[in-house]
């Protein structure tokens, strides 16, 4: 156990977990996601980090079943099954009905409803989208001309840990912030000793910033082999992640033939994977949509006004040379056409150097003690609606009279991002350490903002190439 391991267990004693990859070998032939996975080792280990691994193949059996089709024969056999899985919920207007399907088990839509008593009971959760919880199924046999279907009979929110936000902040500043670093690098399941130098895991740490932060959109380019993926499909069940394929206006804000919002409705962020795999099926409409969006948060469909808080990212990959820099200086050539419109890149904050970051390999694995990832995205999406950092952010930058707003608002919001994620337990004047502070977000907000303008410039001279001045007030 590493000296920070050892603190975070003390100081953090009922959400701590113990990283052990060969207990995590329970899991194999089940792809579940971290969050999942963190919560059913937690329940199954006890003080002093030992695993019931019978107990949790017992439980892997009963409600994560391995095969398909065993779902639909229990249910066929009378059984009531209950399971804790992933399943997503769409609304059939025509027939006046909830239904949901759970990939995982074939389990299709036209095979399966939710009661109105359920959808009354938890209202707000079956709006359509992606759920995780657990769920009791039953099977509603053939009456007379209406075909059998499977019923979900009762459903409990995958929400295994009452979080308090202000216990987080008091157990926050009982570390300095280096050890704050290496507290998330390791919640994010990476040994922070992995990391050459602090630079190269705040950069690391950048990929949270949409996690925390309301409307934040940024764009990294990286090698291969660097943790994209994991890190945005894994670590959150607020997220989606779209790796590549074809991507319509649908599918991500409204389905006109559905009379539904789509993803980015009901997701805290959406991730673009593979981004140059990724094809618009009408690039112009999209192109439009998404530079009314990325603007202000909104963007019209017919008569509908689609409203969301959903951060974005773009990840793609980029050529470097071997000296492991990019090897055109315009990064955004990197992108596929849809994306390569200076006046809907500049509409993103940030940018992520992701070729700074090393190869993960196995050595990068945690073996240590740190916060449970279930627990830890719960942290993250309750501060994205803390309204008391921004309020701060605003209150201590200074800008001149003629920044142009799209850089003030860049700055302003990265730098929140990295004061909720960095220092979640300063939200006033009095407690701010302003070289702290200045080190930590603002200055490395002002850069990857400035990354964004300059790439801006060099495939559209009409737009200036130099940042404004923003700093801290005196």
């Amino acid at each position: 156990m590493s000296t920070i391991g050892k603190k975070i267990k003390n100081i953090f004693p009922d959400i701590a977990i113990l990283k052990n990859p060969d207990n995590y070998n329970v899991f194999n032939g089940r792809n579940l996601p971290s969050f999942v996975k963190d919560f059913l080792i937690k329940r199954h280990t006890d003080s002093g980090g030992d695993l019931d691994k019978d107990a949790i193949f017992d439980f892997l059996d009963k409600h994560i079943p391995k095969d398909n089709n065993e779902v639909k024969n229990r249910l066929l056999r009378n059984e009531t099954v209950t399971l804790l899985t992933r399943f997503l919920v769409t609304t059939d207007i025509t027939a006046g009905k909830r239904r949901f399907s759970i990939p995982d088990s074939g389990i299709k839509y036209n095979e399966a409803q939710v009661p109105d008593y359920i959808a009354l009971e938890h209202s707000g959760d079956f709006n359509d989208g992606e759920r995780w919880g657990v769920i009791k199924l039953l099977y509603v046999p053939p009456i007379g001309s209406q075909k059998g279907y499977i019923e979900l009979a009762d459903y409990k929110p995958f929400q295994p840990y009452r979080v308090d936000l202000e216990a987080y902040k008091e157990c926050r500043k009982q570390f300095t912030t280096e050890e704050w670093i290496d507290v998330l690098i390791s919640a994010m399941e990476y040994d922070p000793d992995g990391f050459s130098c602090i630079s190269q895991k705040l950069e690391f740490l950048t990929r949270l910033l949409i996690f925390a932060e309301p409307r934040l959109n940024m764009i990294e380019l990286a090698p291969k082999g660097t943790g994209k993926s994991y890190v945005f499909g894994n670590l959150s069940k607020y997220g989606w992640l779209i790796s590549g394929g074809k991507v319509s206006r649908a599918k991500l804000f409204y389905d006109k033939s559905r009379l539904q919002p789509g993803i980015m409705k009901n997701y805290d962020f959406v991730t673009f994977d593979e981004i140059q795999t990724i094809v618009f099926q009408d690039p112009l409409e999209m192109q439009a949509i998404l530079k009314s969006y990325l603007e202000s948060g909104k963007a019209t469909v017919d008569n509908y006004n689609f409203l969301s808080e959903c951060s974005t990212m773009l990840m793609g990959n980029i050529p470097l040379t071997s000296a492991n820099m990019p090897r055109n200086k315009t990064y955004f050539y990197s992108l596929p056409e849809s994306f390569r419109d200076s006046a809907l890149l500049d509409r993103f904050h940030g940018f992520i150097e992701g070729w700074y970051l090393p190869r993960m390999n196995k050595s990068m694995i945690l073996k240590d003690w740190t916060l449970n990832v279930e627990y830890f995205s719960e942290i993250l999406h309750l501060l994205r609606t803390a309204p008391e950092y921004s309020l701060l952010v605003n209150e201590v930058v200074y800008s001149e009279e003629t920044t142009d707003l799209r850089d003030l608002k860049a700055v302003q919001k990265v730098s929140t991002a990295y004061l909720k994620l960095l220092f979640p337990h300063i939200t006033s004047t009095d407690e701010l350490d302003k070289k702290e502070f200045d080190l930590y977000c603002l200055q490395p907000a002002i850069r990857r903002r400035g990354i964004i303008k300059d790439q801006c410039h060099r495939i559209d001279e009409e737009f200036k190439e130099e940042m404004p001045i923003i700093k801290l007030k005196n």
